[in-house]
């Protein structure tokens, strides 16, 4: 934040060659690692330095934590925001559905990060023209949690 780009670059490029060494290449804490350093280059609009990164950060993350653990949705819309932010808009559909889909199975209506899963799903649509299909997912992403008060009250 303080605009020291290539120190912070090579502070997480170090950070994780160390985890790679103590942990090994297929951690999930490398993957952590590698989302941070691809970020990084995100916003520095170095995507083509951000994409690989996501990519085996996904592939670790799917391997350690399995296909449908909220670590890989998280990778997903990631590598689903890159593509769109690149204009690849019909790589990115299939990711972020995904990543939809898997903060559906384990997220409460209303969570956080589903609510953006959902957003950021409806957004992509917009730009691929599918608005009504786009008004859908919007609507779902108003939708509050059940009132846990409530529920235990009864």
């Amino acid at each position: 934040q303080a605009g020291h780009h290539e120190t912070a670059v090579a502070a997480f490029e170090r950070a994780l060659q160390i985890l790679e060494k103590r942990l090994g290449k297929n951690h999930p804490d490398v993957a952590t690692a590698l989302n941070n350093l691809a970020l990084l280059h995100y916003s520095r609009g170095n995507y083509d330095a951000a994409e690989p990164l996501y990519k085996r950060s996904l592939a670790i993350d799917e391997q350690t934590l399995g296909i449908d653990h909220t670590g890989v949705a998280t990778d997903l819309n990631n590598l689903a925001l890159l593509y769109k932010k690149k204009g690849n808009l019909e790589e990115a559909e299939p990711l972020l559905r995904r990543a939809m889909e898997i903060k559906e199975k384990n997220f409460d209506p209303g969570h956080p990060s589903l609510v953006t899963g959902l957003r950021n799903y409806a957004s992509l649509l917009r730009s691929l023209g599918r608005e009504e299909e786009a008004d859908i997912y919007e609507r779902r992403a108003t939708v509050l949690p059940p009132s846990r008060t409530g529920i235990a009250a009864e």
